[in-house]
């Protein structure tokens, strides 16, 4: 498949690419400096240079090119305020009119938990992260592409352990950016998965009957 990540120098975004590159998969990303870009060739990687914040929509749609999937694993992780809008939220509603003027029909959204940390008290700049993330949602949600959207529980580095459990409604605990990626593999391979919101854990079940056992029938 031809995969073009936004997100690919983040934890999942570049564990995600070296997977689907290691499948046979051809893939894209988006990297803000010339160096970066650099770093993911030898891996196969066809980075194009360029900064979401401040590309148009027809800039974005041109770095998009021509593939099968989108992507967007890209996230402030409860920065500033502006950031978390300029990323996960209108970069999101950017990325969403580029795919459809660049006439790509699927689209993957790494989005997040709404339970994440409920049991802390937490400050304006992370309850607008959420905040946040719940548009993006509903923007891709409500757009005509075959969408889905993948809620991870809190990640973590380090390897993961190969099984998962994945499904419309699971709890929040852990699970490494790993078997994430992994998943994300399985999803995008898929088809017959779209227009779905799953969420994911750490679980017993390997990341591909995971997957398979979310295809509706």
């Amino acid at each position: 498949m031809d995969v073009f990540i936004i997100g690919i120098t983040g934890g999942i975004g570049g564990l995600l690419a070296r997977r689907l590159r290691s499948r046979g998969d051809v893939v894209h990303g988006l990297v803000r400096r010339d160096d970066q870009q650099a770093e993911l060739a030898p891996l196969g990687v066809n980075a194009r240079v360029g900064d979401l914040s401040s590309m148009t929509v027809e800039q974005l749609a041109a770095a998009f090119g021509v593939v099968d999937v989108i992507v967007f694993s890209a996230g402030s992780n409860g920065g500033s305020r502006e950031v978390t809008t300029a990323i996960d939220g209108d970069g999101v509603v950017k990325a969403i009119k580029a795919a459809r003027l660049a006439g790509v029909e699927r689209f993957v959204l790494v989005s997040v938990l709404p339970e994440s940390w409920r049991e802390r008290n937490l400050g304006d700049e992370v309850e607008c992260y959420f905040a946040v993330k719940k548009g993006a949602e509903g923007a891709l949600s409500r757009s005509d592409l075959n969408w889905l959207i993948l809620r991870p529980s809190l990640l973590l580095d380090g390897p993961g352990i190969g099984t998962v459990s994945l499904g419309p409604a699971e709890f929040h605990a852990r699970i490494t950016r790993d078997d994430v990626a992994a998943t994300l593999v399985e999803l995008i391979h898929e088809p017959r998965i779209g227009r779905q919101i799953l969420e994911l854990n750490t679980g017993t079940t390997p990341s591909e009957e995971a997957v398979r056992a979310n295809v509706c029938s």
